[in-house]
């Protein structure tokens, strides 16, 4: 068995090819970074930490290979062609870019063998959806080629939950990362024959409850941590959640949106407490030593739409239900500006200096003015462009 891997970063070589390689794959890493590729290519191995509190274990990865896929993808291509599954890790934004090399190894496959599963494992509801749309986009994949194009490739979404933590910048190609894991993959696309054989996923009828259960629980709490920490001057994650100021914000935002998964998803009220409390143990893990810095990068996608604030106060506002800890996150992410190292937190802060609060708030959050949301966002952006 083969899997082409796009994205041969933290997530793509401790996550995603630690199942893969168990599950007995060979796993081909591509990625556009010569010197992560060159790595790759100059070791036949690397270790896997996995960090508890508990204790650490290790695994050793290997069979795998590297490809440039900016300098050789034809080698790419080719290796699509025969390969069983794609997965990818690159961030929702890269997704684009790696589409048109995956359309044309899809479309080099033959119609009688089994179609290649595609799997994006990206931090983003739909990911393997967007990955699709961008692969049959006509300038990927010519209009006659959609009809069978189904016979060539499957594409099912995901949910990847596991928390990857700065790297020592010493350890090469090593990965640490937390014990826990949860890879919940859509079995739909594959009704016509078995998925993948990849241990460690969870496969399900529906991915949604999944999805947004993660999405505003996990990351809602790691990001409201982060960024209240980052606020109060806190170094890392187990740091803002030892003061308990921080803990209650963290804790009363988690009450909320727990409030939306258990009304939505049909959930268990008690089953959903004990998640939250898992989640808030495992983002507070002493061993992860999780930069308040690092977790609140990219506050303008943390800001958006359907991301961990907004998404679940907005929902929760059009049904008149309380969303105050969801706004007060929110605020603190709009003050995480001209952050060292993170270029969307020197374009939050052009942003919120150039534009009105209303501006800001449809920029910024996809709001509109017929959202019950939006006159509360606008009250928090002058709060903050006030204090500025």
């Amino acid at each position: 068995m083969k899997a082409v891997h796009f994205g041969a970063g933290n997530i793509g070589r401790g996550f995603v090819a630690e199942f893969l390689h168990i599950s007995g794959y060979e796993v081909v890493f591509c990625d556009v970074m010569d010197s992560i590729i060159d790595q790759l290519q100059a070791s036949k191995s690397y270790k896997v930490i996995q960090v508890g509190a508990e204790g650490n274990s290790e695994s050793v990865i290997t069979n795998y290979r590297a490809i440039n896929s900016k300098t050789h993808e034809a080698d790419v291509i080719k290796e699509i062609t025969t390969a069983d599954l794609v997965t990818c890790s690159v961030g929702p934004n890269i997704l684009k870019f790696i589409a048109p090399v995956i359309a044309k190894g899809v479309d080099a496959r033959p119609n009688d063998a089994t179609p290649i599963a595609v799997i994006a494992c990206e931090n983003a509801i739909g990911a393997t959806d967007t990955l699709a749309e961008h692969i049959k986009h006509p300038k990927c994949t010519p209009e006659h080629r959609l009809d069978d194009h189904h016979e060539r490739a499957r594409y099912a979404n995901s949910a990847i939950d596991r928390i990857v933590p700065a790297q020592d910048p010493n350890a090469g190609l090593d990965v640490k990362l937390e014990k826990f894991y949860e890879w919940v993959v859509d079995m739909s696309p594959f009704h016509d024959h078995a998925p993948p054989a990849i241990k460690g996923v969870k496969w399900v009828d529906d991915l949604i409850p999944y999805i947004e259960r993660k999405l505003f629980t996990v990351n809602t709490g790691h990001a409201a941590a982060a960024y209240h920490g980052y606020y109060h001057k806190k170094t890392t994650v187990y740091d803002a959640l030892q003061d308990p100021i921080i803990m209650d914000e963290v804790r009363k935002a988690l009450a909320e949106t727990s409030t939306l998964i258990v009304g939505k998803h049909g959930i268990e009220e008690q089953e959903q407490k004990e998640y939250v409390n898992k989640i808030i143990t495992r983002i507070g893990n002493p061993h992860l030593e999780d930069a308040v810095e690092r977790v609140g990068r990219a506050p303008l996608r943390k800001l958006s739409r359907k991301e961990r604030f907004i998404g679940p106060a907005a929902e929760l506002a059009e049904e008149g239900k309380p969303f105050d800890a969801l706004l007060d996150a929110a605020e603190m992410a709009f003050r995480f500006q001209n952050v060292e190292g993170d270029e969307e937190s020197a374009e939050l802060a052009k942003i919120m200096s150039s534009h009105s609060p209303e501006e800001v708030v449809e920029k910024v959050c996809g709001l509109t003015t017929s959202d019950k949301l939006f006159p509360h966002v606008v009250e928090v952006v002058k709060k903050v462009q006030a204090d500025a």
